[in-house]
């Protein structure tokens, strides 16, 4: 064919159909990411995405700027010595580990290796916004359950909802948005009712943060259990939100086929490298989580004595259900200086942050109050 008439296929190629792409993705929601605060001329403070307010912890930049001089070669696609490190760190056997690109990244990665189109995923709703998005992504039927009136997971009603199609079952402890983390005990009879061929996630992006004394702790629950799955990441606590870099403990078959199913060289050599650096700082990150706890339960009570209901929360923010003002409540703060995250018309999740994030938000809170009370 001569030049001339490629040109003019191309042209007409150019001026016909868009390209045909899957007719589902019309039919998934789309992630909505945390805004910063509006630009007030004052410096704004970002508490939508429950980022940790501190740097990364000493020496984790000097790991990461040593990696970042190797960043022409290819990664450990294996993660070799992070998930060494990891086994020795949550005494557990290093082929029960598999590394994603983010919690995220390996939730995307149980939906390869457990449904087919039409199965059944049950989670609690409202919980973390990606299960529906990878639910339907992958030709999954989602099954939301929705929370109980304290805005915890009602477990008796998920148990009811699992049927013969059910394939996966997600349990976000603490719960995003709401912050609320189930009990070991009513969490562990929950998991001892379900099919043992239902894969069960217990995702815990946020259990450093959990001061329960009764809390439920995943690797404990899936020691003894072939089909429960524990995901965790360096993204919330750990600060490296940037980085992408969370991990899955489960029994071989699973955490063999997640790391099968991983991008290859998804890990970079810089996520990697923090990741370590982080983990030998274990003591010195547990005495920042120490005081976002505490900088929580100021929060928490003067939003109570404020006259707010949020419920207590076991994670780095807070819940604030507000349905109708939802929308209402989010641009009051944005104009105050304060990006919350706001949850159609369920809500806002406020992140715990620097002091000083957190009096504008509560002092905006406050006003909010004021004004609905004046009607």
């Amino acid at each position: 064919m001569s030049d001339a008439r490629v040109d003019e296929a191309n042209s007409r190629a150019r001026t016909g159909r868009s390209p045909r792409l899957r007719t589902l993705l019309d039919t998934i929601p789309v992630y909505v990411p945390g805004k910063p605060a509006a630009s007030t001329g004052d410096p704004g403070w970002k508490l939508s995405s429950n980022e940790n307010p501190y740097p990364p912890l000493p020496g984790v930049l000097e790991a990461l700027a040593a990696a970042a001089g190797q960043m022409h070669r290819y990664p450990d696609m294996h993660c070799t010595e992070l998930t060494d490190r990891l086994a020795e760190h949550l005494s557990v056997p290093a082929t029960h580990i598999a590394l994603g690109t983010g919690s995220s990244g390996l939730l995307q990665q149980l939906m390869q290796i457990s449904i087919d189109p039409g199965d059944e995923v049950v989670y609690a709703w409202r919980s973390f916004e990606s299960y529906p998005i990878v639910t339907r992504l992958f030709g999954g039927r989602p099954v939301e359950v929705p929370l109980t009136g304290d805005e915890a997971h009602d477990l008796d009603a998920m148990a009811r909802a699992v049927t013969d199609r059910t394939r996966l079952v997600f349990v976000c402890t603490p719960n995003n948005p709401t912050g609320k983390a189930l009990p070991r005990d009513s969490l562990e009879t929950f998991l001892d009712r379900l099919p043992a061929d239902v894969v069960i996630v217990l995702d815990e992006a946020y259990v450093e943060f959990n001061s329960d004394p009764h809390r439920a702790d995943g690797l404990a629950l899936y020691r003894d259990r072939p089909n429960v799955v524990t995901l965790r990441t360096f993204s919330k606590a750990y600060g490296l939100a940037g980085l992408r870099v969370g991990y899955a403990v489960a029994h071989p078959p699973v955490a063999d086929a997640l790391r099968r199913t991983a991008v290859p060289f998804g890990v970079s050599s810089t996520a990697q490298s923090a990741a370590i650096a982080s983990l030998e700082r274990h003591s010195s990150l547990m005495e920042r989580v120490d005081e976002l706890v505490t900088e929580r339960g100021r929060v928490q009570e003067a939003l109570l004595e404020q006259g707010w209901t949020p419920p207590d929360s076991q994670a780095n923010f807070v819940w604030l259900r507000l349905g109708q003002q939802t929308a209402a409540f989010a641009e009051h703060c944005r104009d105050a200086g304060v990006g919350v995250r706001p949850y159609g018309e369920d809500g806002v999740r406020v992140t715990i942050g620097e002091r000083q994030a957190n009096d504008a938000v509560l002092t905006a809170a406050g006003r909010f109050r004021r004004r609905m009370s004046a009607g």
